[in-house]
């Protein structure tokens, strides 16, 4: 049987960050007078000196996951998904958002699609308390095939209580927060699994849902986050997108040891069993069941599981440098 890997469905997460690299290396130019850049380029958002307060940009889309719902002809959730992925990562940093706008392109215009986008994009405006202030709708026939969902969040903060993970120290320990499931990210690698050894209209072995609703499965929003920086002292937060575990490397050198990860929900067992795909690489690429963390002293603990359901610890921050699932470095 073939070993399935995210490079071979066409999907390479270390060209990928190379590349953004590239990309990033010309970006030196810094605007002169008010509003400067705050800190670098390369966190989960990009934020603006505002005197007391810092805003915050994040921008990012549905992905693949567009195509299972062209599969299935349901659009109705991954306006929630294109919100979340988005607010979720001005939440890693305590920002609040406040305002958002889409951006859909596709080769030909449909009323009924757009009306199943706004009713998702509606959803989690609502679930992260934030305002939808304009958008841009492109006809690019020739340039795109099919439909493709974006968007850009704007969040406010005050500067001293933004996270940025500067905290993080050995001994802090990592607080896993449960997925809804697949989200957004790994669907390239999800759908040729699927749909070489299954299809989207059958059922999840021993499930109720079909393939394709468990990967519509709409990405969970974190709002719980701001509650919990109120309620307790965190040094940093990871949303857990593509790349899996290897997103906690944007919050410090030191070492990530995951120990005792929370355990994956069915969907991602039966990709790995049908795709015989390692552990691994399944981590590299998928959020395997936790889609949020927490990296707090261990004080912290008892708010945060008070606060969000399901939390709970799964390792801790080490000196040794690196990513660690049960003791193998998986970069």
């Amino acid at each position: 049987m073939t070993e399935h890997t995210y490079r071979e469905a066409g999907v390479d997460i270390d060209l990928e960050a190379r590349a953004v690299r590239a990309l990033v290396a010309n970006l030196t130019y810094q605007r002169t007078g008010a509003f400067p850049m705050l800190g670098g380029v390369g966190h989960f958002a990009g934020l603006i000196d505002c005197g007391p307060y810092a805003l915050a940009l994040a921008v990012d889309g549905v992905g693949t996951k567009m195509l299972v719902a062209d599969a299935l002809c349901d659009w109705r959730t991954v306006g929630i998904d294109c919100i979340a992925m988005n607010v979720n990562d001005l939440y890693v940093m305590n920002i609040e958002p406040v305002a958002f706008v889409d951006y859909i392109a596709t080769d030909a215009l449909s009323i009924e699609k757009m009306e199943q986008l706004g009713q998702g994009l509606n959803k989690g405006a609502r679930l992260a308390n934030m305002n939808i202030v304009g958008g841009e709708t492109a006809t690019l026939r020739g340039l795109v095939n099919g439909l493709d969902l974006a968007g850009t969040c704007l969040g406010i903060q005050r500067k001293e209580k933004i996270i940025t993970g500067e905290d993080i120290t050995p001994g802090d320990l990592i607080v896993g927060v449960p997925s809804s499931g697949i989200h957004s990210n790994g669907l390239t690698l999800a759908r040729r699994v699927v749909e070489e050894y299954a299809s989207y209209d059958t059922h999840l072995p021993g499930g109720t849902k079909t393939f394709g609703e468990e990967l519509l499965t709409p990405t969970r929003i974190y709002h719980e986050v701001l509650g919990v920086t109120e309620a307790c002292t965190v040094h940093g937060m990871c949303h857990v997108t593509g790349g899996g575990l290897l997103n906690f490397r944007r919050l410090a050198d030191y070492g990530f040891s995951i120990t005792d990860p929370l355990e994956p929900p069915a969907i991602f067992r039966w990709l790995q069993e049908a795709g015989s795909i390692s552990d691994v690489e399944m981590y590299r690429t998928f959020n395997m069941g936790m889609g949020y963390a927490f990296v707090v002293p261990p004080g912290s603990v008892g708010a945060v599981q008070s606060t969000v359901p399901g939390a709970r610890v799964v390792g801790e921050v080490t000196e040794k440098p690196g990513v660690w699932l049960r003791g193998v470095d998986i970069q």
